[in-house]
């Protein structure tokens, strides 16, 4: 089959590989029939290279149709239309039970002390082969994969396999009160739906912050107010300027480790990505340093006794924190990876009848597998309005 592998530092081709076949009892073998480039991904394009291996297989956006199950997978069989969530977890463990599916106690990578396996997504997460490509191996499918209905494109249900599981979960660790206010930092396909969550469970005021044009615009269409980082010297003094000067009642950081604005963080990241792997992988997992501009901000900007939610990613061990602030103002941190089948029957019946969310025309670009090169050179520089793109192989 082909899939997109991973070779360097910006360094991914599109080549021949052995199909997947079922390993254990509670394996499923799908035909990806739709895979979404994700954030994430760029951060194995770029920071994240000294915990990956040349022949890394890529993705963990996955939709598809069934075409094996194991014998312990009772409630699919081949033909059923499917999306894969991103993490693999069990569903029985006594952290799955608990809805931290990220946290799955039967798939935890516990060598690297690290939560339950990603499908495509480094060493520290089980380097488990991912689904930008032609079939996926999908580990635990008893319990992961979502059956959805025939009929719409894919772009109405793919999107459960991570941006809206991830966007909700934001949005629901921010408690942002009753017609209360949440800025949003990043626009990228998190921030950007966080905003569409936001205002459709009836936040009063959103305020989207971010510094590419087509970024601004979509979130301006769906009713959010938009501040343009370029324009703004202060951006939190910006917000607070907006929100009777104190500061929204929550903000989302949709950025993570990848924020523009601080050198000596992308200095650190880009030493790291240099250094031969196993100098690099100590440097980047113990004293690694990320670039934690769009956090300073959010502590800034959100009000005193309000909430922070961190949903972009952040890789960095030495990173300061500035405690004093936090204590100060009484702020409430939340962080994590979502847990995408604990939001999904949440988020499932939103996806029937009126597409209230934006699913259908959320991607910017369709682009065939064999592109996908382009589409991650594309997406890095956010060339050509690239805001979401799908992968079709």
């Amino acid at each position: 089959m082909k899939a997109v592998v991973w070779h360097g530092k910006r360094d991914v081709r599109v080549e021949e590989v052995a199909d997947p076949s079922i390993r254990h009892p509670t394996d499923a073998v799908i035909k990806v029939t739709s895979s979404g480039l994700c954030g994430s991904d760029l951060h194995l394009y770029e920071i994240l290279t000294p915990f990956m291996t040349p022949g890394d297989i890529l993705g963990h956006e996955p939709m598809g149709i069934v075409e094996e199950v194991g014998d312990e997978v009772p409630d699919l069989t081949p033909g059923d239309r499917v999306v894969v969530p991103f993490q693999i977890a069990c569903g029985d463990c006594h952290m799955c039970r608990q809805g931290l599916q990220t946290q799955c106690e039967t798939t935890q990578v516990r060598e690297h002390g690290m939560g339950a396996q990603l499908f495509g997504y480094t060493k520290l997460y089980g380097a488990v082969p991912g689904a930008q490509a032609e079939y996926l191996r999908v580990p635990q499918a008893h319990y992961g994969p979502v059956r959805v209905p025939e009929g719409p494109a894919d772009d109405r249900y793919l999107f459960l396999s991570d941006v809206l599981p991830t966007a909700w979960q934001a949005v629901a660790y921010a408690d942002v009160p009753k017609d209360g206010s949440v800025a949003v930092i990043g626009l990228g396909p998190i921030g950007d739906m966080c905003c569409r969550i936001a205002l459709h469970q009836g936040a009063g005021q959103v305020i989207g912050v971010d510094l590419v044009d087509e970024r601004l615009r979509r979130v301006r269409e769906r009713g959010a107010q938009a501040i343009d980082l370029r324009e703004e010297k202060d951006v939190a003094a910006a917000v607070r300027d907006l929100t009777q000067g104190r500061g929204p009642d929550a903000v989302i950081d949709a950025v993570g480790a990848e924020a523009h604005g601080s050198p000596a963080g992308k200095l650190m990241q880009t030493i790291a990505g240099l250094l031969p792997g196993k100098l690099a992988e100590p440097l980047a997992g113990k004293v690694g340093v990320d670039r934690m501009s769009a956090l300073y901000t959010a502590l800034d900007m959100v009000r005193r006794g309000g909430t922070v939610s961190v949903t972009g990613v952040y890789g960095g061990a030495a990173d300061p924190m500035p405690m004093l602030m936090i204590f100060d103002k009484q702020i409430q941190l939340r962080f994590g990876q979502a847990n995408v089948r604990r939001w999904i029957p949440d988020i499932l019946p939103l996806l029937e009848g009126e597409d209230v969310l934006g699913v259908d025309t959320f991607a910017t670009h369709h682009m065939p597998l064999e592109r996908t090169p382009d589409a991650y050179d594309m997406f890095q520089k956010k060339a050509d309005g690239a805001v979401k793109v799908v992968l079709k192989p």
